[in-house]
């Protein structure tokens, strides 16, 4: 420079190539690719790197403010880091524009176009992994789309966070990146096996965790999307190719079994394998309306020697089953929208609340699906005479209406067409007299504190004897007394599971 003449570089402005621009537009491949800019991104780069003694300058809102310190020497040393590090995410987005559309253009498998996104007008959509590595998984059939990929991904972490810490095989039934139900293998009582319309029918461990989450709430499970912690046998693909669902996600498949549920659905029953040694990295990001996030992924371990050990309750017995299905409500409400509660009986999740902005109504909504589940083993349930070709979801969809009994008069009308005899309608006292007696000893974990007793009376009505919560509440002492009152057993998890 000295023997040119010439003067450090000390201020470097630079406008890219409107590559985003012209895609916008629709231009062809050529012409996109003339809007990369190669020579640009350098030099930002270049600057951004020695912004000890460089201003670089990318955003024309800046110019007002550079211009103005030039008089007294330009930037200081604090705003050229400023300047630098908008620099930095100016050509990475740029960067990732450009990948984004070539690896579409010339279809790498490193990403993947999906038809749509959440709706159909928000269209393009794909998904792709992370930094340039695989999804982490591998479609071994069907085409799925972007709500079943959420619902996949979100099953997925939860039956393999169950699996570690219960040690037996867990499923899932997700609808709409919410658990409709989830469970651990636990034999089924007999009344159960009735209930469930498996008599007589030999399960293996993995389809009866899946029977079981499926279970929990077979209304909201239609058309689910299921995971699986363990391999998927023969047993649990004849079991799933005969119940309306999406697809499916496992760590692998017997070959017999993979072939039975590629015929699902004509052909196109999605059938995802998880990497199951992969985890997913600390940082997760999401954008949404010009912003974007970054936070650390909810990787708290939640088990019963984490979780449990602090006993508040006059009462501290905790039996290992309970314990069990208190860290099994835990992990579910961990994947589901907040606020939530769920309870759970005998490994298995019977009553899920999600999504509400008060968390009374998560304990009322929940306890009513528990209800449900319970009195769907009445006698007069059980023996609904149904007439022959009346089919399973047919029957599942009548026996909640007999159980909830509020029909409308055409209802009605339909609804005894499902029967080959008159029948009797299932009274509130017999209701209650029944859930008295066999509703007993239920569990419940809530996703943040309870933040008032009200919580803990609701809860009572529906068989809660253990609870979880995290507690740190400034109502903590009178949430705890309420559940002295009832003799309950509660404890401080000290881990809030907010999940959105």
């Amino acid at each position: 420079l000295e023997e040119i003449g010439g003067e450090p570089i000390d201020l470097v402005v630079v406008n890219l190539y409107p590559f985003e621009a012209t895609v916008a537009k629709g231009a062809d491949y050529a012409t996109c690719v003339e809007n990369i800019d190669i020579g640009g991104p350098t030099m930002v780069r270049a600057a951004a790197k020695n912004h000890q003694r460089v201003s670089i300058v990318v955003d024309p809102k800046d110019y007002a403010a550079v211009i103005a310190s030039l008089p007294t020497g330009g930037p200081d040393a604090s705003a050229r880091a400023k300047l630098a590090a908008k620099a930095f995410t100016h050509t990475a987005h740029y960067d990732s524009m450009i990948s984004s559309w070539l690896t579409k253009e010339v279809g790498s498998e490193l990403l993947t176009p999906l038809k749509y996104g959440c709706n159909p007008q928000q269209v393009p959509a794909s998904i792709s992994g992370i930094g340039g590595s695989p999804l982490p998984f591998d479609v071994l059939n069907g085409k799925p789309g972007y709500i079943n990929l959420l619902d996949a991904i979100n099953a997925w972490q939860l039956v393999k966070e169950a699996r570690q810490a219960l040690g037996v095989p867990a499923a899932a039934s997700f609808k709409h990146v919410s658990p409709a139900g989830a469970a651990v293998y636990e034999p089924l009582s007999p009344i159960l096996e009735k209930a469930y319309e498996v008599e007589g029918k030999v399960l293996s461990p993995a389809a009866n965790a899946y029977l079981r989450a499926r279970q929990a709430d077979p209304l909201c499970s239609f058309g689910d999307f299921a995971a699986l912690s363990d391999p998927v046998d023969v047993q649990t693909a004849e079991f799933l190719k005969t119940e309306v669902s999406d697809g499916i996600i496992a760590p692998s498949y017997e070959p017999a079994a993979l072939e039975i549920l590629k015929q699902k659905k004509k052909g196109a029953f999605i059938i995802l394998q998880a990497r199951a040694d992969y985890e997913p990295p600390t940082l997760e990001r999401r954008e949404l309306g010009g912003a974007r996030f970054e936070q650390r992924r909810n990787d708290a371990v939640l088990d019963a020697k984490t979780t449990l050990a602090k006993v508040v309750t006059a009462d501290k017995e905790l039996p290992a089953g309970a314990a069990r299905d208190l860290v099994l409500a835990q992990i579910c409400i961990k994947y589901t929208q907040s606020n939530s509660v769920g309870y759970a009986s005998n490994g298995q999740m019977i009553g899920v609340g999600a999504g509400q902005q008060s968390r009374v109504d998560c304990v009322k909504l929940a306890g009513r699906k528990v209800q449900t589940w319970a009195l769907r083993q009445h006698p007069k349930v059980l023996g609904l005479p149904f007439k022959e070709g009346v089919k399973r979801q047919e029957r599942i969809n009548a026996r909640v209406q007999y159980i909830e009994g509020d029909f409308t008069g055409p209802q009605l009308v339909e609804w005894k067409a499902n029967f080959s005899a008159d029948v009797e309608p299932l009274t509130a006292e017999e209701k209650a007299s029944f859930l008295k007696e066999h509703l007993k000893d239920v569990c419940i974990a809530s996703d943040a504190f309870f933040p008032f007793r009200d919580n803990i009376d609701v809860a009572s009505r529906y068989g809660v004897k253990y609870l979880v919560h995290p507690g740190g509440s400034v109502q903590d002492d009178g949430v705890t007394a309420a559940a002295n009152e009832y003799g309950m057993v509660m404890a401080h998890s000290g881990v809030r599971l907010f999940h959105h």
